[in-house]
C-alpha cells in the first residue's frame, strides 16, 4: 500500500486565506477558508491593502486549524505547497512568507504552485484516468484561459483574455445593476427570473480561429443600455422594474456563457480533445455548467467540472496539484518570490 504523502497547501492569491491537508493528491483531510467578502463588499471589489492585512491576521490560525482538522501532527506533513503566482503580490507575499517559514522550521520541502493551474486540478480530483488530450478552461475574476492539457503538470496556453476576464465582467455588470458584491452569484441569482433572450448583447468572438477572450465590449453594452450611448443620461436602473433588471442580468449571462462554450468547442476541434476540464470561480455558475454539459454531450466529449465548493479560491487544489510536483521532485528553494503574473 502506498505511503500517505501529506501535503499542506496554502492559498492567499487574492482575498481568501486558505489552508488544507491533502494526502496522495486526492484524499482531502482538511480544508479551511477564511473569507474576506464582508471586508470588501462596501468597496464593491477587493482592496489590496485590506486583503493583505487580513491575510496577516488569519494565516497562522487558518494553518493551525487545517492541521488540527486533519488529525495529524506537524511532523506528519511531507511538504509545504504555496500558490506564489499569479495574483495580488501584496497578498501572495503573506502566504509565500508563511510557507517558507514553515518549510525552514519543519525541515520540509517547499513546492511552488501556479494558482490558475491549480483551479484545473480541482476538476481532476475525483478522476483517476483522464482521457487525453483535454481542453481545460479556467474562468475566474482575474483570468479566462484555455489550455491544452497533457497531464496535471503539462499545460499549454491556447488562449486568454485580452481585456476583462469573465468574472471581472460579472462584477462590473453587477455594479451597474446595483446588485450586491460579489457580482457573480448576484447576477446568477437575479438572472433566474429573467429572459435570456430579452436583449441581444454582443458576443465577441475575435475572429473565426481565435481562442482569446474579450468581455469589455459586453460590459460596455450593458452600461450603454442602462445609461444611454452618450453616458449623460441618468442610470435607468433606478427606475427599472425587478423584471427588467432580471432580463438584463439573464441576457448578459447568456452572452458570456455563449462565448465561453463556443470558444471551448473551437479548442476541442483544434486538438481533437476527448475531455473538457472546467475550473475557477465562474465555473460555479449553473448556466455555464449546464450549457457546457449540453455541448459536450452533443459531440460525445466527457466534461469534468470542479465541484462548486472548490471553484472559488481554496487550498485543496494547491495541495492536490503539489502532490504531482512532489512525486516529480519539483521543489522550490527559499529564494521563491511572489509574482503578479504567470
Amino acid at each position: 500500500m502506498e505511503k500517505e504523502i501529506n501535503i499542506l497547501g496554502i492559498e492567499t492569491s487574492c482575498d481568501e486565506t486558505a489552508a488544507s491537508i491533502v494526502a496522495n493528491g486526492n484524499i482531502i483531510k482538511s480544508s479551511v477558508v477564511a473569507s474576506q467578502i464582508k471586508l470588501h463588499e462596501k468597496f464593491g471589489g477587493v482592496v489590496p491593502e485590506i486583503a493583505s492585512r487580513a491575510h496577516i491576521e488569519k494565516i497562522y490560525p487558518v494553518i493551525e486549524q487545517a492541521i488540527e482538522q486533519a488529525g495529524i501532527e506537524k511532523h506528519d506533513i511531507d511538504a509545504i505547497a504555496i500558490a506564489n503566482q499569479p495574483g495580488l503580490v501584496i497578498s501572495l507575499i503573506v502566504g509565500v512568507t508563511a510557507a517558507k517559514t514553515l518549510s525552514l522550521a519543519l525541515g520540509k520541502p517547499l513546492i511552488s504552485i501556479n494558482h490558475i493551474h491549480a483551479h484545473l486540478q480541482a476538476a481532476m480530483l475525483a478522476e483517476e484516468n483522464i482521457e487525453l488530450p483535454a481542453i481545460a478552461m479556467v474562468v475566474s475574476g482575474g483570468h479566462t484561459s484555455l489550455y491544452d492539457c497533457e497531464n496535471a503538470l503539462e499545460l499549454k496556453l491556447m488562449g486568454s483574455t485580452i481585456d476583462d476576464a469573465a468574472g471581472e465582467a460579472f462584477d462590473k455588470v453587477a455594479a451597474i445593476l446595483k446588485l450586491p458584491y460579489p457580482g457573480g452569484p448576484s447576477i446568477e441569482k437575479t438572472a433566474k427570473n429573467g429572459n435570456p433572450k430579452a436583449i441581444d448583447f454582443p458576443r465577441s468572438m475575435l475572429g473565426d480561429d481565435s481562442l482569446d477572450f474579450s468581455f469589455s465590449g459586453i460590459k460596455t453594452a450593458v452600461l450603454y443600455y442602462c445609461q444611454g450611448q452618450d453616458m449623460k443620461g441618468r442610470n435607468k436602473v433606478d427606475s427599472m422594474s425587478t423584471q427588467e433588471i432580471a432580463d438584463i442580468a439573464a441576457s448578459f449571462q447568456a452572452a458570456v456563457v455563449d462565448v465561453l462554450v463556443a470558444k471551448t468547442r473551437r479548442g476541442i476541434e483544434k486538438i481533437n480533445a476527448k475531455t473538457v476540464l472546467l475550473g475557477g470561480g465562474v465555473a460555479a455558475n449553473t448556466a455555464l455548467r449546464e450549457s457546457l454539459q449540453k455541448m459536450c454531450d452533443s459531440i460525445g466529449k466527457k466534461l469534468l467540472i470542479a465541484p462548486k465548493s472548490l471553484c472559488t479560491d481554496n487550498a485543496v487544489m494547491i495541495a492536490s496539484l503539489a502532490y504531482y510536483k512532489y512525486k516529480a521532485g519539483m521543489f522550490a528553494d527559499l529564494t521563491l518570490e511572489a509574482k503578479s503574473t504567470s
